[in-house]
């Protein structure tokens, strides 16, 4: 690792934050990173989120390039597929990849944050500085204002390049959204999620290795088992529904129509318990037209485009945000402004695409994965891609198990849609003259 003189300043120390801040610093830039929480390895309980991570090629891809995918996979539990729990009663498994046996990994997202943070502590040029809140961002001075909580004082920074890895809700975007030509959209959908767990004892009524899901139409129940042996389970529902489940006997009878086999997987008094204390969440996507201004500032991760997360897309669109922007610096020796507008350009329309992948996933999962449509089409992709391989890779593959662009597989999908209308059509006028003429020689 050789010396760079040059500073670069991160703000946000969550996973793709201190991911890209491991980048840098193996690149031998003096890296200052900022995180407006405490530490979260010295914290007594666990902050924000949990919702267990899906790990796939795309974010393995990045941990690989600097080194941390073998240790990272240590504490994975691989999925080989999605196991369907109707409400009928009927389980189905339904494997990820039947083509090359590819799996994804079920990871902590406390677990991989304090994995990343004490990796960043190896590297000598990189400086961790917790408790420290952006509240301002002096675009004309390239001046950064953090408030420090614990000393009750102010900090003023600056760097070379300064990259706001700091969430959805990000400080730094909101600043770049009074620079020309920054377009910015935020949208809420009205579902939200609240989270559950089934302990380890009762761990052997789950097929291991999978991914769970419980789809009911307008909502959903899902499971991803962690190395513990317990299973992190999160409940996706309108707001409205949430609204609904404030007593005991209320939230007793809504499990017993909905998902009657996962009251006796929690227990009923963990259940009620823990849905009625818990406020759900809400899911928000942004879409960002830019994510740069000038050759000094650069948003990653749910800062340049967070997603709803029924695509297990998230945290490896913003690794991947990682491996694109380490790629540029080496074919434009490390020009930033060369570096930045080629990012904007690259991954502008991947942001987009996955977004809008996303949303389309939550309707698959909740409900498409119930009609005989959704397995005639598995059962087209299938026939398809064992022909003409090459040229025709289903959705789900191409985006979990392959690099292509997000944009590419979005189109992609469209026009196998395409196909597919076309096909079942030709069949069925087929099959009607087919008929037809059985007819008319009978007659």
């Amino acid at each position: 690792m050789e010396e760079n003189s040059k500073r670069i300043v991160i703000v946000g120390g969550g996973l793709v934050g201190a991911l890209c801040a491991y980048y840098f610093g193996k690149r031998g830039y003096r890296i200052d990173l900022y995180e407006y929480r405490e530490d979260i390895r010295r914290s007594k309980s666990p902050r924000g989120r949990s919702i267990n991570l899906s790990l796939s090629n795309r974010g393995r891809l990045a941990l690989r390039d600097v080194g941390l995918e073998e240790e990272v996979l240590k504490s994975a539990v691989p999925m080989v597929g999605r196991r369907v729990h109707f409400q009928n009663g009927k389980v189905q498994s339904i494997l990820y990849d039947e083509f090359t046996n590819q799996c994804i990994y079920s990871v902590g997202r406390n677990f991989l944050n304090k994995f990343l943070l004490t990796a960043i502590e190896s590297l000598p040029n990189v400086l961790l500085h917790f408790d420290c809140k952006l509240i301002d961002v002096n675009l004309k001075t390239d001046e950064l204002t953090f408030y420090r909580c614990s000393s009750q004082d102010y900090l003023r920074v600056t760097g070379d390049l300064i990259i706001g890895a700091d969430g959805a809700f990000s400080c730094l975007r909101r600043s770049l959204q009074s620079t020309p030509l920054f377009d910015c959209s935020q949208t809420y959908i009205d579902h939200g999620y609240i989270e559950l767990r089934i302990s380890p004892e009762q761990s052997h009524l789950m097929k291991p290795n999978h991914l769970h899901i419980w789809p009911r139409g307008s909502m959903m129940l899902i499971a991803l088992p962690n190395i513990d042996k317990s299973w992190t389970v999160t409940l996706f529902m309108p707001l409205s529904e949430f609204d609904r489940l404030v007593y005991k006997e209320m939230v007793l009878e809504f499990f017993k129509q909905v998902f009657p086999d996962v009251i006796p997987l929690i227990g009923t008094d963990q259940l009620v318990n823990d849905v009625i204390r818990t406020k759900p969440s809400v899911l928000v996507s942004i879409k960002c037209s830019k994510l740069h201004y000038r050759d000094k500032f650069l948003i990653v991760g749910d800062a340049a485009h967070a997603i709803v997360p029924f695509y297990g897309q998230g945290m490896n669109a913003g690794f991947e945000d990682c491996t694109v922007l380490n790629n540029l610096l080496d074919k434009y020796s490390e020009d930033f402004g060369r570096v930045l507008e080629e990012f904007t350009r690259l991954r502008v329309s991947d942001a987009h695409a996955i977004a809008d992948l996303a949303m389309y996933n939550y309707l698959e999962m909740r409900d498409l994965v119930t009609r005989p449509s959704y397995y005639l089409k598995k059962w087209f992709d299938k026939q398809m891609h064992r022909v003409v391989e090459d040229k025709w890779q289903p959705l789900y593959y191409s985006v979990t198990f392959t690099h292509t662009k997000y944009e590419v597989c979005l189109q992609q999908r469209d026009w196998q849609s395409k196909v597919l209308k076309r096909s079942l059509l030709l069949f069925g006028i087929v099959a009607l003259s087919f008929s037809a003429l059985t007819f008319i020689n009978i007659t």
